[in-house]
């Protein structure tokens, strides 16, 4: 027997179907079969409306365009999809996918802005506050729907049950461009008669401290405000409307005061019992006052929002040179405390938070200006009482617990994992431990380092969409997690701002603090570089359609910042914490930046010819390929003697030379990667790049056939390296190869995080030459197996959950005989190219190949 399944069609990169925001949203489904070699040659999609394609000649199942009529607001819509094969084959119907949208169109909007009444706003970062209101359902209803966003962070309730399950919504974006709103079937929350709904209300990143030198405060406006719009059908065909206006009641409640990076102070004492069920006397409370807001700036989110995705209980529990108690969780984590504890009305249990321990004590130096603390003063109950915050999350492994009532129980803490809830899609190991450590540390990054948006750091006074970070690290972020969606969402802002200021910002969200605007190499490059990406990754030709006026904005305005193509004037960052650079001037690499700069507008420039090519704008096309020429011949002529050696003698500046193909010939490139092996050898097999060179060092000595040299440096204990942190028990990615020292002490620089996944880049390059998956084509359509083992290693494994299925290969190697085991998805293709042998073609399926390997790589 054979059997034939199709999986039930995704909307566009949504996993979260309700609230959409796409009127032709595009369909993907996903394959089975034990059939050998099945392609598919056809589809047929049906909608829940009756209409159906019939059958459709092509053997497309990704972001396939939407077969029926846009869709209007609250438009819920069922689809499903079989498919039939080359050699005549047919699935049955897959189950039914349902999509709803939002509201689509500014004028669904009928909610104005319920903001607390001036006397109850304290400082920002102060109070959150309560706001409720008590309506009548007349008769039963069908369904409800709550439309909700807020200028601040909220947390909504229906009848004393919270609403969801979003955690910091919602969310940060550029405001004043793009507010985001959540959809939520709230039909369950709601009963005949009498109800209530209420949320509170902290001021978040909209008018609370944001940023580093102190920060800024009321960014986007001095006034928080909840904008919800509730949308009752009754089973009669009848609807009603409870909006957001001034017959909404406000009062102060148990947070008194909520910051991002100071933490939150919660005496449960101020609890109002049951203030967002019906029945509640809110008559002491006051109105709320209706303030008009722009509908058109509200949006459906493209991606899932920050959740609790984990919690784990402590490891151990330490006590500190002054009789602290701390809590170690083994691992250095974004979110917060979740504790259970007893004791007497008004005492009060703090809760500190550090990353690292320096002398037995929490390191808390490096969270600057983020005291990073929450207390919490006990009610006073009977029974144990629960207190986890709501409008913070900390980076931290290690907790300090002051005031504990009583002997403290460490079953009694929980630390709660908060990031944005991402699929996870890919997965790496490999036969050495550290290097294990090493990739799991990467994810762990990774996950702090996206609560929402993708950040630099998560714990100090920063937590900052820094553009540099994610344009260096997009690749190994895509292959690790479905990020596509949220990182639509970021380059919405990015676009905006970069209009709005004329340049792309160093971080998105943009907030002017020390330093101004201006256009800085690699940084300004996320552009361009970060949709490329995911195109590449995802085949998502939409997302390049979409950020094709910001792409093409980027690289013009370059152009009239360089001299004869030569972009040597103006302030960059350049290869940011270069290792030689000292602890308190974290820019002062030994790379030249005009070198850097040049070079990313030549690897710009190309990128962008190619999009223009892909998206049919073929006179762009000639021109920004004309462009990435002459800026090629202005590096060459600046940079690279006719032997090809460089002026800049330096790790990061071959690395990039070789990157972005910037030689003359076969003949440079050759001298060009001798000589970057040289360097590497004469450092000792220790790295010797930052931000910039990092991601690029590996491939480009595996381009001159230096394999060995990159498995040296790979694996390589001695600080500087990828696995000196790992030595030292790190259990994320550092900002800095050394943001420990040796003897334990943290790094004297202000720069020390111990969460930063810019240096973890180098995984995407374990992924595609240790382990050997890579797509060969966008989207994985055709897929790249090309392992080249080395480095002691003897097996290795990469997955990836690509959009046609499930991408495997798994290499083991016995002396000098190489099994490589590879599975490809349905509808694909894989190129295999083993060491010392031909490349071959494999279609669908498990395959099995073997080799014999040539002297060492």
């Amino acid at each position: 027997m054979t059997s034939l399944h199709v999986s039930a069609p995704a909307f566009e990169h949504h996993r979260d179907t309700f609230g959409i925001g796409e009127p032709r949203p595009r369909l993907s489904w996903t394959v089975t079969t034990d059939i050998p070699d099945w392609i598919q040659q056809a589809y047929e999609i049906e909608l829940g409306d009756g209409l159906s394609t019939g059958r459709v000649e092509s053997n497309e199942s990704a972001l396939v365009p939407w077969p029926g009529a846009p869709l209007g607001s609250r438009e819920r819509r069922a689809a499903r999809v079989r498919v039939h094969g080359a050699d005549g084959s047919a699935s049955d119907w897959s189950e039914w996918s349902y999509g709803e949208t939002g509201l689509l169109d500014p004028a669904d909007w009928h909610a104005t802005a319920a903001a607390p009444p001036l006397e109850l706003l304290g400082a920002p970062d102060g109070p959150a506050l309560l706001l409720r209101r008590g309506f009548t359902l007349r008769a039963p209803i069908e369904r409800a729907r709550l439309y909700i966003t807020a200028h601040g962070i909220y947390e909504a309730e229906i009848n004393g049950r919270v609403v969801g399950d979003d955690v910091l919504a919602p969310g940060w974006t550029s405001y004043h461009h793009r507010l985001r709103y959540r959809t939520h079937d709230v039909t369950g929350l709601l009963r005949e008669g009498a109800n209530a709904i209420g949320a509170t209300l902290a001021d978040g990143w909209y008018r609370g401290r944001v940023g580093f030198g102190g920060g800024k405060s009321g960014i986007y406006g001095e006034r928080t405000a909840l904008i919800a719009q509730l949308e009752i059908a009754y089973i009669d065909g009848t609807t009603d409307m409870i909006v957001t206006d001034d017959e909404w009641r406000c009062a102060s409640g148990p947070v008194t005061e909520a910051g991002l990076y100071d933490g939150e102070k919660h005496d449960a004492r101020l609890h109002p019992a049951g203030w967002s069920e019906a029945g509640f006397d809110d008559s002491s409370w006051l109105p709320a006052d209706a303030l008009t807001h722009d509908p058109a700036l509200l949006v459906a989110p493209t991606g899932p929002p920050v959740r609790r995705v984990q919690t784990l209980p402590p490891t151990e529990v330490l006590t500190g040179p002054n009789g602290e108690t701390l809590v170690d969780f083994g691992q250095n984590l974004v979110g917060r405390l979740r504790i259970r504890v007893q004791g007497p009305a008004g005492h009060t249990v703090t809760l500190r938070h550090a990353e690292v321990l320096e002398n037995g004590a929490l390191a808390v130096r490096p969270l600057r200006a983020a005291a990073a603390e929450d207390r919490y003063t006990l009610r006073g109950d009977a029974e144990p009482e629960t207190f986890e915050p709501r409008f913070t999350t900390h980076g931290f492994r290690y907790a300090q617990i002051d005031g504990w009532p009583g002997a403290f129980d460490p079953a009694d803490v929980v630390a709660v994992v908060c990031h944005t809830d991402m699929r996870p899609v890919g997965a790496f190991e490999c036969s050495d431990p550290l290097l294990n450590r090493l990739h799991t540390n990467v994810v762990w990054s990774m996950r702090g380092n996206y609560v929402d948006l993708p950040t630099d750091c998560p714990q100090r006074d920063e937590r900052l969409g820094w553009t540099g970070d994610i344009q260096v690290f997009a690749p190994a972020a895509a292959f690790l997690y479905d990020c596509a969606g949220p990182l639509s969402s970021w380059l919405a802002d990015l676009a905006a701002e970069q209009a709005e200021v004329g340049t792309v910002p160093h971080y998105v969200p943009w907030v002017p603090l020390v330093f101004g605007v201006s256009a800085t190499a690699a940084w300004g490059d996320a552009a361009v570089l970060v949709p490329w990406t995911l195109y590449e990754r995802t085949g998502d030709l939409g997302l390049l359609r979409r950020q094709y006026p910001s792409m093409t904005a980027w690289v013009d305005q370059v152009a009239t910042l360089t001299r004869d193509h030569l972009w040597d004037e103006g302030f960059q960052f350049g290869d940011w914490l270069d290792p030689a650079a000292p602890s308190d001037n974290p820019g002062k690499a030994r790379t030249d930046r005009a070198l850097v700069a040049t070079a990313y507008h030549a690897w710009s420039a190309r990128v962008v010819a190619d999009t223009a090519a892909l998206l049919g704008h073929d006179a762009d096309a000639a021109r920004y390929a004309e462009l990435a020429g002459h800026v090629r011949t202005a590096f060459r002529r600046e940079f690279v003697t006719p032997s090809g050696r460089l002026a800049c003698d330096t790790q990061t500046a071959y690395a990039l030379a070789l990157t972005v193909d910037l030689f003359d010939g076969p003949e440079q490139r050759e001298r060009a990667g001798r000589r970057l092996v040289e360097l590497v050898a004469a450092d000792d097999h220790r790295i010797g790049t930052g931000f910039v060179g990092t991601p690029l060092i590996c491939d480009a000595l595996c381009s001159v056939g230096a394999y060995g040299t990159a498995y040296q440096l790979l694996t390589q204990r001695n600080r500087p390296s990828w696995l000196y942190p790992v030595t030292m028990g790190a259990t994320t990615i550092w900002e800095r190869w050394d943001s420990m020292l040796p003897d334990g002490s943290v790094n004297p620089g202000e720069m020390t995080s111990f969460n930063h996944y810019a240096l973890g880049a180098v995984a995407d390059w374990m992924h595609r030459t240790v382990a050997g998956l890579a797509p060969a084509e966008p989207g994985y359509r055709r897929i790249s197996v090309r392992p080249r083992p080395g480095g002691g290693l003897t097996h290795a494994r990469a997955a990836h959950h690509t959009p046609y299925g499930e991408a495997e290969v798994n290499w083991r190697r016995d002396g000098e005989r190489l099994t490589v085991a590879v599975r490809v998805p349905l509808n694909t293709t894989a190129i295999v190219d083993l060491p010392g042998e031909p490349a071959v073609e494999a279609g669908p399926g498990q395959h099995v190949f073997h080799c014999t390997l040539p002297d060492p790589l």
